[in-house]
C-alpha cells in the first residue's frame, strides 16, 4: 500500500454548471436485461469504465465523476438489478452481481476495462477483479462494503436484525407509504453526506426524481432487502475463509488499485480503510477529509484527481514494460 497521488486540478474537467444525469439505454445482459447510462468521452483515445453504484443508489451517482474523467474514459454506469431502471433479480448474491457486471463487459466487447465499484458496488467489483482480471485494467474502490466483524464499523448494521423479521419487506412497503419522495431523499443525504448542505439543488431535484419513481414500482424494498442479505451472506463467509471470502480475493487482485474513503464515513468507519487497501497488492489509499459516504458525489474532482494519477502510472509502467502491457490487454 502507498498513499494516493493526486494530478494537478487542471488534468481533470471542472464544469461550470452540473451535467444533468448521462443518457442510458436498457440492454439484454447474457440472463437479464440492464439499464446503462453512457457518458460519451470529449477527447480522443478515451478508454473503457464501468461503474457500479452502492446498496439503494443508481448508475445516476457517478454523473459528476463521469463527467470529471470524460477526457480519459468512456463510461458505462451499470444499474444494477432492482435499482434505479433495472428490474429485479430472482436472487441477488455478490457472486451474481458479479456475473451480471461481467457478462456486460464480455459481451459488449470493452474488456478489459477501469472498473469503479461503491460500497456494495465496492464489494462486487472485488469479487470481479480476483475472479475475472482479464475483464480489469485497473479497480478503484469507492468506501467498498468489505466484510467487518465490529457493529460499531457502521450506523447500518442496527438494522441488521431487520432480515430475520418475516415478511420485512411488505412492512417497509407500509411504512414507506406515508413518506414522500423528498423526505427519503433527505434521510439518505443525512447519512451519507458530510455536509448535507453542500449538496448542488440540481442534483437533489434529480434525487427527489428519481426517488419518486423508484417508490412507484413494486419491487422498490423487496430488492433491497433481498441485496441487502445477499451482502450479509459475503459477510459471513468472510468469517470461516474459503473460495468467496472477499478478505481472501482482496488478495488475489491483480491489478493498480486505488482505495479511496470519507473520513466522515458514518455508513462504513474509514477505520476499515488501511485493512482494505493493505489486503491489495497493489494499491494506493486517499483519505479525504469533510468528506462522507459518497466520495464521488461529494468530492468528484479529487477522486478524478487520484484515478487519472494512477492511470498515469499505469501507462508510464506499460510504456516501460511493453511486454507486460501485451500481457495485460
Amino acid at each position: 500500500m502507498k498513499r494516493a497521488r493526486l494530478v494537478d486540478a487542471g488534468e481533470v474537467r471542472t464544469p461550470r454548471r452540473p451535467h444533468a444525469p448521462w443518457p442510458g439505454i436498457e440492454h439484454q445482459v447474457s440472463r437479464r436485461r440492464l439499464f446503462i447510462r453512457h457518458t460519451p468521452a470529449t477527447a480522443p483515445g478515451a478508454e473503457p469504465a464501468v461503474f457500479v453504484h452502492g446498496l439503494g443508489g443508481s448508475a445516476q451517482n457517478w454523473t459528476d465523476l463521469a463527467d470529471a474523467l470524460s477526457d480519459r474514459l468512456r463510461t458505462d454506469a451499470v444499474d444494477l438489478p432492482g435499482f434505479g431502471h433495472s428490474a429485479p433479480a430472482p436472487r441477488t448474491t455478490i457472486p451474481l452481481l458479479a456475473q451480471d457486471v461481467a457478462a456486460w463487459i464480455s459481451e459488449s466487447g470493452r474488456g478489459p476495462v477501469h472498473l469503479v465499484g461503491h460500497s456494495l458496488g465496492g464489494a462486487v467489483a472485488v469479487y470481479l477483479a480476483a475472479t475475472r482480471p482479464n475483464l480489469v485494467r485497473t479497480l478503484t474502490l469507492i468506501s467498498p462494503a468489505m466484510p467487518f466483524g465490529n457493529p460499531r464499523r457502521s450506523h447500518q448494521s442496527r438494522y441488521l436484525p431487520m432480515l430475520a423479521v418475516p415478511n420485512i419487506a411488505w412492512l417497509a412497503d407500509r411504512a414507506m407509504r406515508g413518506r414522500t419522495p423528498q423526505q427519503v431523499v433527505d434521510d439518505i443525504i443525512r447519512g451519507t453526506w458530510a455536509d448535507p448542505s453542500s449538496i448542488h439543488p440540481q442534483r437533489r431535484r434529480e434525487a427527489i426524481a428519481e426517488a419518486r419513481h423508484r417508490l412507484a414500482v413494486p419491487w422498490n424494498n423487496q430488492a433491497y432487502f433481498q441485496t441487502y442479505r445477499g451482502l450479509m451472506a459475503s459477510f459471513v463467509q468472510a468469517l470461516v475463509p474459503g473460495t468467496h471470502s472477499l478478505w481472501r480475493l482482496a488478495r488475489e487482485i491483480q491489478c493498480p488499485t486505488l482505495v479511496v474513503w470519507g473520513k466522515q464515513d458514518h455508513v462504513i468507519d474509514v477505520r476499515q480503510a488501511p485493512p482494505t487497501a493493505l489486503a491489495i497488492p497493489d494499491s494506493r489509499l486517499l483519505i479525504l477529509d469533510k468528506t462522507g459516504h459518497v466520495a464521488m458525489m461529494e468530492r468528484p474532482q479529487a477522486v478524478a484527481r487520484a484515478m487519472v494519477a494512477m492511470f498515469d502510472e499505469v501507462r508510464n509502467d506499460e510504456v516501460a514494460d511493453p511486454e507486460n502491457a501485451l500481457s495485460i490487454l
